[in-house]
């Protein structure tokens, strides 16, 4: 039988491997809004960062044009909140074969006293990718419109 130890390390909850995508070569990101404090650079990147912010309230999107159709097995989602009480929805979408699909959809409710991560680790098997697009409704609970709590994501790697 083989074993491995894996560390209980707060610092190492980001899987490592070799086979992350470079999304700076092969794609073009499109976002709805940035905190300069928080570009987009920082999730996407391959180094560990504070993550991406949105400049302000409200639904926000993140979309991965690639130059050329991708096959991704493995989607990594890492969002971290430490301050807000909220329920957060996010929803990713690809486009294959000219089509808008969903691949998920998931709701998670932060608190500073308890729940501050949402890591998402998804295995799958999607071909001839074109596009990814994550949605991120950063307060569920209240009218958009209303919302006083920004989007956020601390890290987003493809495989």
């Amino acid at each position: 039988m083989r074993k491995i130890t894996i560390s209980q390390d707060a610092s190492d909850k980001s899987p490592k491997s070799d086979s992350w995508l470079d999304l700076d070569r092969i794609a073009t990101v499109e976002i709805s809004s940035e905190d300069s404090n928080f570009p987009i650079e920082h999730a996407l990147g391959q180094a560990e960062t504070m993550g991406w912010r949105a400049a302000g309230t409200g639904p926000q999107r993140i979309r991965l044009l690639f130059d050329t159709p991708q096959t991704i097995r493995r989607i990594y989602l890492h969002f971290v909140d430490q301050t807000s009480e909220r329920s957060q929805e996010f929803a990713l979408m690809v486009m294959m074969e000219n089509e808008l699909r969903e691949v998920v959809r998931q709701q998670w409710n932060f608190s500073p006293h308890g729940t501050t991560e949402e890591i998402e680790d998804y295995k799958l098997e999607l071909n001839g990718v074109t596009a990814l697009e994550l949605r991120i409704d950063p307060d569920r609970s209240h009218d958009p419109k209303q919302s006083q709590h920004v989007a956020s994501l601390q890290r987003l790697r493809l495989a």
